[in-house]
């Protein structure tokens, strides 16, 4: 079952104007980018497919498997965004595409002098001398799951690149660019908290989040965060929204419903209980919370993952 969250359903094409089964493909041309959408109506298996270009991809509906970058083959499902560097082969496979549960997937190739001219113009001007952090986008972490802001970005440029509009290219502009800085971030996110888990890495950042990590079932003030960073708290909470592109408030909640999620899929504690280990004061808020992030409550996400277990 995906963790992340679903790329609005795009129609099919009418099966009169299929020009495959495996990989048909409807090519939607920007100025700074081309958006291609490839459906599958068949089994197949590790087939080729290459961009002259950085890629952006996210999994709309069904299940593909993944062989890139000479790494284990990895489940793609939708809520789930992969990107690709220019001129890499991915190879894929589809054990699950029938005419009635086709795959579908779209796929946002970007002009490399855009990405380098957007990243340029990130390092020059809003880089931070208070942490040594460079904007880039980084392959060692390729795969993500989709958060709310992600999904609505991939969402309104999809609805940019089919329109009609005569300035769809100023739109797709604007939503491209914060897109990217929403994956370096979340990438950079990643980065850090996997140097926390491993004590890889002193920076103060990663002494936060190691810290909220040991503490997520007691109460954590962004005050006493501040402290602990040695920083006012303006200045403390500007720099972890500029790092990770969301506030600590909603990085802490981010972690206790993922320690909640774990707790509903393999114990028996009640929502009551999983609430309180998680760190929630309120059961009522919990559930609140849960169910506006996840898109469904404690009790039917518990049912779910123990169906598909």
């Amino acid at each position: 079952m995906s963790k992340g969250k679903f790329i609005q359903h795009i129609d099919l094409t009418h099966p009169k104007y299929l020009q495959t089964l495996v990989e048909n493909r409807q090519v939607f041309n920007m100025e700074n980018c081309e958006m291609n959408v490839f459906e599958s109506y068949q089994q197949a298996y590790l087939v080729p497919l290459t961009f002259n270009d950085f890629v952006i991809t996210s999994m709309v509906r069904g299940k593909k498997v993944m062989h890139l970058l000479g790494d284990d083959p990895f489940d793609y499902l939708p809520g789930e965004t992969v990107i690709v560097p220019a001129n890499e082969t991915m190879k894929i496979d589809f054990p699950e595409a029938q005419q009635d549960n086709p795959t579908q997937c779209i796929a946002l190739a970007v002009d490399k002098s855009y990405i380098h001219n957007t990243l340029n113009y990130l390092n020059e001007y809003y880089n931070t001398r208070e942490h040594d952090h460079a904007w880039e986008l980084q392959f060692n972490q390729y795969h993500f799951h989709n958060d709310n802001d992600v999904s609505d970005l991939i969402n309104k440029l999809i609805r940019i690149c089919r329109s009609e509009s005569v300035v769809k290219n100023i739109y797709a502009d604007l939503n491209l660019k914060e897109l990217l800085i929403r994956l370096v971030q979340s990438q950079y996110l990643q980065q850090i908290s996997k140097d926390s888990q491993t004590n890889s890495n002193s920076g103060r950042l990663q002494f936060i989040l190691d810290y909220i990590r040991n503490h997520i079932s007691d109460k954590i003030q962004v005050d006493d965060l501040s402290i602990k960073a040695h920083m006012n708290r303006s200045a403390f909470f500007k720099l972890f929204k500029d790092q990770f592109g969301i506030t600590p408030v909603d990085y802490i909640n981010r972690e206790r419903v993922k320690l909640a999620k774990h707790l509903l899929s393999d114990s028996n504690l009640s929502v009551t209980e999983i609430s309180w280990q998680s760190g929630f004061n309120d059961p009522n808020y919990f559930v609140r919370l849960f169910k506006k992030t996840e898109g469904i409550t404690p009790g039917a996400y518990r049912a779910v993952s123990r169906k598909s277990a």
